[in-house]
């Protein structure tokens, strides 16, 4: 064996490499000393046999070979045998790291770092390796020094690209520890392709902002993006809805002017426009602007679908989808908003149609392939679509049906668009009632192409135009049956179906202002078994309200609070002597305030009769706090839905506004389904005369709140499992159609 070492170098290396990618580190070892016992000027036998030392475990014995090899050597010859040291553990922490083997490249890792503390690449490296041993805890950025080092290091000293690739993981592992801003902070100076950058903190900030429901956090990562690109636009928008989803409602006001200014085409300008209203309607109190905004915005809306461009990217598409979401809250007008949503939304379908033509083009042939072979009595797969299936109206009010669907005669599937990635116990309760449950992030094609693989039957739409992708996912039709429930009105897709509604929250003549087929349910389109209720946190004393006081409650999003009915509600309150206004809902506190203060002065009611209420954590409290109010005032044009059933279930009188779109119809509904008639106003007058009456009548009062008792036990409003058979008789016999056409 000796003289094989002497004479034939080359073989025994060779040999000895083989036994290190063998993993048979003690016959290479072996080699190595044998070769330092011929030559111990060979300065790099004594560093691999340090690393297969390392390799072993014998961590103390590699530190000392490797010290042994350096031992009398000049400054610099050190600096030098150490670079070499430095690149055969490199190279084997590299082939360790292609390998899947982790912990052994983490290990060698940190032998480098202790020769070398402040090598950045090294301990990028080194961090990453824990992100995909799952030991990362965001002490390593400081411990470790990173950032420090990132801080101080010229740019030309870090590889950009592993930079990158550091970031990424840790903002997918870890986006909300705040050493992951900061890193991301660090990086700003040493970016070299801004684009790559930029996309890494977008994704992170809308991840955070809408998963993980931290618009404050999101915002500042959104912000690192901007200042890399001040006009870019994806960003800019992003930035305006995280700032008005923390509740900044002044930036984001601001922020969707500017985009508005910067905006190079009408789609961008549609877009920019409807975020201005967001933004403006969020905060509460900024009607008069609202109003001028939204006249320039259907004319904006109607010149866009005049122009009947095919050319919208998914992008844009998307953007555009939600345009017209904020007409119903305005004005209660179906026909001209229902002629305006249909357009749109066909407009974007037709763009759909065009950038994803082979994936449509394919649900489309499969469905025609397979619908021969269908049976009208097979087992029905039922697809439910949202975002929403969690704590959420939508997820607090769909679980009746889940619960009570017949699994012996229909499949669940749920698909989780954005999913939340905190805890949330209803989210966690859905997974559990399904047969098979999907969850995604922002790619709606790899969700309908879930959907295509999983042949569904009928793909249920929970959310409506809440949400974009949504939309784009039933564009596409990857399901033979398409239908709109509960989220919201419907979207108008030419790709839907049908609409889900009953007698009474559409008109008869609704049908003729529909792109979907109207499928009337026999008494009502929601039904729930009840709700859970906390403890109230509320009290009268606390609130400076005497006991013998009548108290009117509101509780909704600024969003519905228009002007002309709250100006009704006030109207009620001078009308009622020791009458009080509760007022809850999200909103710019000073502008909600300044608002109803304006209107209380002008109607001559004293603005310490108002009551400003903050939101609670949980709703289960928010609905004990119900019981606090004698009689609950309902919003118009838009009413509530599931503040209408909180209230309801909470036995507690209801004024409302009766209108013809179906936004102005949720509480007619359902109070006709609770067995309860009085203070149904189909007038302004009408929603006046009833909050005084209500307020002045105890009696009344209480003779409402015993019917609402009783109808717990036969009201159709309270039956969850009636309405889940009448769901699945309207599925069943929309199949029979779909399989006989």
């Amino acid at each position: 064996m000796t003289a094989n070492l002497s004479t034939q170098p080359l073989l025994w290396q060779q040999q000895a490499h083989k036994y290190l990618i063998e993993g048979d580190y003690i016959h290479a070892a072996n080699l190595y000393e044998q070769a330092l016992e011929l030559d111990t000027n060979i300065k790099s036998h004594y560093w691999y046999l340090g690393l297969l030392l390392l390799l072993q475990g014998q961590e103390a014995e590699a530190q000392t070979t490797w010290l042994l090899g350096m031992a009398e050597g000049s400054p610099e010859q050190i600096e030098l045998w150490t670079v070499e040291l430095i690149e055969i553990l490199q190279t084997e922490a590299l082939r360790r790291g292609d390998l899947g083997d982790y912990s052994i490249a983490w290990a060698i890792r940190q032998h480098i770092r202790e020769i070398i503390p402040t090598d950045i690449n090294n301990l990028l490296h080194s961090i990453g390796l824990s992100v995909l041993l799952e030991t990362y805890t965001g002490e390593e950025l400081t411990s470790l020094g990173a950032i420090d080092v990132l801080q101080s290091a010229p740019p030309t000293g870090v590889d950009f690209q592993l930079l990158m690739q550091v970031l990424k993981s840790i903002l997918d592992y870890a986006p909300t520890l705040p050493s992951s801003l900061e890193l991301a902070r660090a990086c700003v100076a040493h970016v070299e392709e801004r684009n790559v950058f930029i996309e890494i903190v977008a994704s992170a900030s809308v991840e955070i902002g809408h998963s993980l429901l931290m618009p404050k956090l999101a915002v500042q990562f959104a912000e690192l993006a901007r200042s890399l690109d001040e006009k870019n636009l994806v960003i800019l928008h992003i930035i305006t809805t995280l700032y008005q989803n923390s509740g900044e409602y002044e930036k984001g006001i601001e922020m969707a002017k500017l985009v508005y200014l910067l905006s190079p085409n009408l789609p961008e300008r549609v877009f920019s426009n409807h975020q201005l209203m967001r933004g403006l309607m969020s905060a509460g109190g900024y009607w008069e602007e609202v109003l001028t905004v939204s006249d320039s915005h259907r004319f904006l809306l109607d010149s866009l679908v005049a122009e009947r461009s095919r050319s919208f990217n998914s992008l844009t598409v998307q953007n555009l989808f939600l345009t017209s979401f904020f007409l119903p809250y305005i004005e209660d007008n179906p026909r001209s908003n229902r002629k305006i949503q249909n357009q749109v939304s066909d407009l974007c379908q037709a763009n759909v149609e065009i950038y994803a033509r082979e994936q449509a083009e394919k649900y489309r042939q499969r469905q025609l392939a397979s619908k021969s072979l269908h049976s009208a009595a097979k087992p029905l797969k039922i697809g439910y679509l949202s975002h929403c299936l969690c704590r959420h109206s939508v997820g607090w009010l769909a679980r009746w049906l889940f619960q009570h669907h017949d699994r012996d005669r229909f499949k669940i599937y749920a698909y989780f668009l954005l999913p939340r990635k905190r805890q949330d116990f209803l989210q966690e309760w859905y997974l559990e009632q399904v047969d098979n449950n999907y969850r995604m992030g922002v790619s709606s094609r790899e969700m309908a192409e879930q959907i295509d693989r999983d042949e569904i039957d009928i793909l249920v739409d929970l959310d409506s135009i809440t949400i974009d992708l949504t939309c784009e996912i039933l564009s596409l039709k990857p399901a033979p049956i398409q239908v709109t429930w509960l989220g919201w009105d419907a979207s108008g897709l030419p790709a839907v179906d049908y609409f889900i509604a009953d007698p009474y929250v559409l008109p008869e003549s609704a049908q003729d202002y529909y792109s979907e087929k109207i499928w009337r349910l026999p008494q009502t389109y929601i039904a729930v078994d009840g709700f859970e209720v906390g403890v109230p946190t509320l009290r009268r004393d606390e609130l400076d309200i005497p006991n013998d006081a009548v108290v009117y409650l509101s509780a909704q999003k600024s969003y519905k609070r228009h002007p002309n009915t709250a100006r009704l509600q006030i109207k009620i309150l001078a009308e009622v002597p020791n009458s009080y206004f509760l007022i809850k809902g999200s909103a710019d506190e000073e502008a909600i305030k300044n608002f109803f203060f304006q209107l209380a002065k002008e109607e001559g009611v004293e603005c310490d009769r108002l009551r400003f209420l903050p939101e609670v954590v949980a709703e289960s409290v928010h609905r004990a706090n119900l019981a606090i109010a004698d009689v609950v005032l309902d919003t118009y044009p838009y009413n509530g839905a599931t503040t209408t059933l909180e209230t309801l279930w909470m036995c507690i009188p209801l004024v409302t506004r009766v209108g013809q779109q179906f936004a102005a119809r949720n509480s007619y509904t359902m109070m006709v389904n609770a067995g309860v008639t009085e203070g149904i106003a189909w007038t302004d007058a009408e929603y006046v005369e009833w909050g005084i009456r209500l307020g002045k009548d105890a009696a009344l009062r209480e003779q409402i709140a015993w019917k609402l008792r009783q109808s717990r036990q036969t009201a159709p409003l309270w039956n969850g499992k009636q309405f889940a058979r009448e769901m699945e008789k309207a599925y069943q016999e929309m199949w029979q159609r779909y399989c006989s056409s």
